[in-house]
C-alpha cells in the first residue's frame, strides 16, 4: 500500500482563527454564531457543533472556480492599482474569506487548467487561466481542491501536470487528476483536528476527449463502481470521513437531473460516503439529505463571469457542514451562505444611459450576500435589491427538495 499524505493543521489558519475570535469577542458577536443558530462548530474548542458529541470539525465548500477573460482583466487592473504587475485575484474574492477561513477544512473546485504566469490565456472551449488564482484560493482559506472536471483534459497531460504543480507550490492539496499511477492510487487524506478526512473527486466526462490509453490515471471518470472503490481505498488507508466532490448534471439547470438523483441515492445507500459536493451546472441546485448523507447537488459558481450572464450564474452558495462524532457515527449539520458576483457595466449601456446609470457596480467582486447587506452602508438601493433577490432565490432553490425538514438553514439570515 502506498503511503498516505496526512496534512497537519495549518499554523496560518490557527493564528488567523484566534485573531478573528478575539476581534469578534470585542465586538460582542460571533461571525457565524448568531442568536438564531447558536455557536458554530468552528468557533474554537474541542467539541463544537452540538452537545454531547465527540470529535468535531467544520467544512466550507463551494462551486466552480472558472476564470473568464473579464475576471483576468479585473485581476490585472487590481494589480496595477496596487502598484504591481501581473494578476491579483485577492480583491475579487475577499468577500468570502471570513467564511472560508473560519472552517477547519476548506474545499474548492478548480475547474480549468492553470497556465503560466504571463499567459497566453484562453477561454471557452479550452480554458487556460492565470495560475495566480491558486495563490488567492489558498490565501482566502481553502486547503484542498477537486480537479476532475469536463475541462481537465483541455490541454492534455501537460496541462494536468502544470495545474497540479501550481497547486503544490501554493500549498493546496488536490484530488481528481494525477501525474502518474502512484499518485492516482494514493488516497488524499487530510488531518483535520485529529480526524482523518479523505476527499475523492470524479467528473462525468472530458468534453469528448478520451483518457490517453497509456495514461488512464490522468483523471477520474465518474461511475458508481469507481466511486465506491475509491471510498473503500480511502477507508483502508485510515480515513474516518470521506467527502466526494463530483462534477455532474446539466449546465444552467437549477433542477438536478435524473442521473444525478439516481447516482446520489446509490451513493447514500450503498457506500459510506459522508458528504457529496456537486458542481458543473454553474447555477445553484438543491441540497438533500438521504439517510445520513447530505447531497449538495450543485453549489453554483464560486467565481465565474460568463460571456452572457444569465442572472443565476452570478449566484452561488458556500456549503457549511458541521461534523460531530456521536457513538462512533458522524452526524452532519448542513448550512449555507449565499454568494453573488458583482459584474460591472458592459461596453454597450442602454441608449441614452451612461454606464453609471446602467449599473452601480464598478468592479467584479464576489460577496457573501448576508454579510454585505448587513455591513456595507455604502450599498446603493439597486445593489441591496439585487443581493436580496440572490439570497432569497438561492435559499428557495437549496430548500426545494425538503431539506429544511432535515435542518438545512442559513449561516446568517437576511437583515430586516
Amino acid at each position: 500500500m502506498n503511503s498516505v499524505p496526512v496534512r497537519p493543521a495549518s499554523p496560518r489558519k490557527r493564528t488567523a482563527l484566534l485573531a478573528l475570535l478575539l476581534s469578534l469577542s470585542l465586538a460582542g458577536c460571533g461571525l457565524l454564531g448568531t442568536p438564531e443558530h447558536g455557536p458554530s462548530a468552528g468557533s474554537g474548542g474541542g467539541t463544537g457543533g452540538g452537545t454531547g458529541g465527540g470529535r468535531s470539525f467544520t467544512v466550507a465548500a463551494a462551486g466552480d472556480i472558472l476564470i473568464h477573460p473579464q475576471l483576468t482583466e479585473q485581476a490585472a487592473q487590481d494589480a496595477r492599482a496596487a502598484g504591481r504587475t501581473g494578476y491579483d485575484f485577492d480583491r475579487i474574492m475577499a468577500g468570502v474569506k471570513p467564511v472560508i477561513s473560519r472552517a477547519d477544512l476548506g474545499i474548492c473546485h478548480m475547474e480549468a487548467v492553470l497556465g503560466t504566469p504571463e499567459g497566453p490565456f484562453q477561454t471557452f472551449p479550452d480554458f487556460l487561466v492565470p495560475p495566480q488564482i491558486a495563490k488567492t484560493v489558498k490565501a482566502i482559506g481553502y486547503d484542498t481542491c477537486s480537479t476532475a472536471s469536463n475541462h481537465t483534459l483541455d490541454h492534455g497531460p501537460e496541462g494536468v501536470y502544470r495545474t497540479l504543480d501550481t497547486l503544490d507550490r501554493e500549498g493546496l492539496r488536490h484530488t481528481g487528476s494525477a501525474r502518474n499511477q502512484a499518485e492516482a492510487d494514493t488516497p488524499l487524506i487530510l488531518d483535520v483536528k485529529g480526524v482523518k478526512v479523505a476527499q475523492i473527486s470524479f467528473a462525468f466526462g472530458f468534453n469528448g476527449r478520451d483518457l490517453p490509453p497509456d495514461k488512464p490515471w490522468l483523471a477520474n471518470l465518474t461511475s458508481f463502481k469507481a466511486i465506491a472503490a475509491a471510498e473503500k481505498k480511502a477507508r483502508a488507508a485510515g480515513a474516518d470521513v470521506v467527502i466526494l466532490s463530483v462534477h455532474w448534471g446539466r449546465e444552467h439547470q437549477p433542477d438536478p437531473s435524473n442521473q444525478q438523483l439516481d447516482l446520489a441515492r446509490r451513493i447514500a445507500r450503498e457506500t459510506g460516503i459522508n458528504l457529496v459536493i456537486g458542481h458543473h451546472s454553474h447555477v445553484v441546485q438543491p441540497m438533500e439529505k438521504i439517510g445520513r448523507t447530505w447531497i449538495a447537488y450543485g453549489l453554483g459558481n464560486q467565481l465565474a463571469r460568463h460571456d452572457v450572464p444569465g442572472g443565476l450564474t452570478e449566484e452561488g452558495a458556500i456549503g457549511w457542514f458541521e461534523f460531530t462524532e456521536r457513538g462512533g457515527v458522524w452526524d452532519v449539520r448542513a448550512r449555507y451562505a449565499p454568494t453573488f458576483t458583482d459584474i460591472p457595466p458592459g461596453p454597450d449601456p442602454a441608449p441614452g444611459a451612461s454606464a453609471a446609470a446602467a449599473q452601480p457596480v464598478r468592479a467584479h467582486r464576489l460577496v457573501d450576500v448576508a454579510e454585505a447587506l448587513r455591513g456595507d452602508a455604502a450599498l446603493l438601493p439597486e445593489q441591496r435589491a439585487r443581493y436580496r433577490l440572490a439570497f432569497e432565490r438561492t435559499q428557495g432553490t437549496l430548500l426545494n427538495r425538503g431539506a429544511a425538514e432535515d435542518g438545512l438553514s442559513a449561516l446568517r439570515d437576511l437583515p430586516d
